[in-house]
């Protein structure tokens, strides 16, 4: 299985910490190691950074995790290949234009008979199922909206749309357009909540440790999401098999 990581926070936060976590797993302590992404939201801009090497050796991946980037909203991935060649163009997250915004998705799980979903105009570039899985997404949305609908109406396609994934099999997911990151769970997520008081935590996959109250403000608050604790002193909440929820601005909603 792959393993997904998300950051939702209520001002501009870098992620280094969590991906140093993560990107561990890539390869050092964890077997997922045929490739990986992740992609920072600027206002209605998109950085995307991909690469089929395993994260824990990657020289990308090592700029990511000392390169100080900022951004409210966060998704990456580290892949552990079932279907689709280990090949750039099948690394997540994916990414598709939509109503004005850059779409990122990335996708955790099996889908079986997810390809004979059928597509509208997003066509995929590799061979994934995640990919099938995305381009269908947002052709399902784009067939039932014109233009963005109001933020109710948008949250309610979503989870239907992922509910109808789900019964195709293992579909944990991230869905963000850079203002909120949308979560299907099927079988396993966890998040942290960090807010005033801040305090330390320390990595479980790397030798290291961050007093947050030295690195914000009061009025700070900052959400991570991933497949699995990356901190072993903070308490994560295991999120339920077979929900969906919305991350916007350090903030965690059922959908």
């Amino acid at each position: 299985m792959c393993e997904l990581l998300a950051m939702s926070a209520n001002t501009p936060t870098d992620i280094r910490f969590s991906f140093t976590g993560l990107s561990q797993r890539g390869g050092r302590t964890g077997a997922h190691t045929d490739g990986w992404g992740i992609a920072f939201y600027e206002d209605k801009g998109c950085r995307v950074l991909h690469d089929p090497a395993p994260s824990a050796e990657s020289e990308l991946a090592r700029f990511v995790r000392a390169y100080p980037i900022r951004s409210l909203a966060v998704i990456a991935h580290i892949r552990k290949a079932n279907r689709g060649r280990v090949a750039l163009e099948n690394t997540h997250p994916f990414t598709r234009e939509l109503w004005g915004r850059l779409w990122c998705f990335a996708h955790n799980g099996q889908l079986k008979g997810v390809k004979a979903l059928p597509l509208g105009p997003f066509t995929p570039v590799g061979t994934t199922d995640s990919e099938h899985a995305f381009c269908w997404l947002m052709g399902e949305l784009r067939a039932r909206f014109d233009r963005r609908p109001s933020e109710a109406r948008l949250r309610k396609a979503v989870a239907e749309l992922f509910a109808r994934l789900r019964d195709l099999g293992v579909f944990n997911a991230l869905l963000s357009d850079g203002m909120s990151i949308y979560v299907s769970c099927s079988t396993r997520l966890c998040y942290v909540e960090r807010c005033a008081p801040f305090g330390p935590a320390a990595l479980i996959d790397e030798d290291m440790e961050v007093d947050f109250s030295q690195e914000t403000t009061p009025d700070d608050r900052v959400l991570v999401l991933a497949t699995q604790p990356l901190t072993r002193n903070e308490t994560w909440r295991v999120v339920a098999p077979g929900s969906s929820l919305v991350l916007k601005d350090g903030h965690v909603t059922p959908l």
